[in-house]
């Protein structure tokens, strides 16, 4: 369909976003010609690590080999480019996600909490990718130290009931709550009642929710093995494996 429309429609370029579009994108440069652009927002090597889909990976390969030139939302996904696809650097340039000020919605705090106690979100999907278990282990620790302290796990993925099953293990289900899947006006209301907010993902090609948290008011810890890191210059900021400097950086901003 993308190559009957190429050469049926006067266009300039070609833009594809990541795996799902890059057959269609290869399709109508093939038909017109035209320059094409492929903006990478996230990798299956981030998505799955070591246990790659190998039909999205050689798809992803295809379209990064064919594209005139690529866009890469990070220094950190340019590098993963480079070396899982052996791609030119010379035709990938950088640049950073960001979000608007104006688009923020502030709401009064919607989870009923006492004056000293503090809430500690976790806002995104839970799959491997996003590291949800490091961010329970991590939990774990700060409430040997900190008994008033609740921690939000946000969102929805195929390794919630791991997830829940491990806070039994722990007994912290008392101060750890499933959200599951919030919309936006949710999300806007979660980030506005948290008092710090986690990324603590295995590989995160950005990670556009920390700026959001900012743009809230919340204090961020990032993990390391993040594009987002590379402009947040002055978070805290820790390896998504080391639990202990998780904890220990939770504990400093409450």
């Amino acid at each position: 369909i993308a190559g009957v429309i190429a050469r049926r429609t006067p266009h300039d370029l070609i833009h594809v976003h990541d795996w799902m579009t890059a057959m269609a994108g290869v399709e109508a440069k093939k038909a017109s010609g035209k320059p094409l652009i492929y903006h990478v927002h996230a990798l299956e090597t981030d998505r799955s690590g070591f246990h790659t889909n190998k039909e999205i990976f050689e798809i992803e390969k295809m379209g990064l080999e064919f594209a005139d030139k690529i866009i890469a939302v990070s220094h950190f996904t340019k590098s993963s480019i480079i070396k899982h696809y052996n791609i030119n650097p010379d035709k990938i340039s950088v640049v950073h996600n960001a979000v608007s000020r104006t688009k923020v919605n502030k709401h009064n705090e919607v989870l009923h909490k006492t004056p000293d106690e503090k809430i500690v979100l976790f806002l995104g999907r839970i799959t491997f990718q996003k590291g949800p278990d490091y961010f329970l282990e991590a939990a774990a620790k700060v409430l040997e130290k900190e008994k008033n302290v609740r921690f939000v796990i946000a969102g929805y993925g195929d390794m919630i009931n791991r997830l829940i099953e491990r806070t039994a293990q722990l007994r912290i289900g008392r101060n750890v709550h499933f959200t599951g899947f919030l919309n936006r006006e949710e999300v806007e209301e979660v980030f506005s009642s948290s008092d710090v907010y986690v990324m603590s993902s295995v590989s995160e090609p950005f990670g556009i929710s920390c700026l959001e948290a900012v743009l809230f008011d919340v204090p961020v810890i990032i993990s390391k093995q993040s594009g987002v890191a590379e402009v947040l210059n002055h978070s805290l900021k820790v390896d998504f494996w080391d639990t202990d400097a998780l904890a220990d950086a939770i504990c400093g901003l409450l």
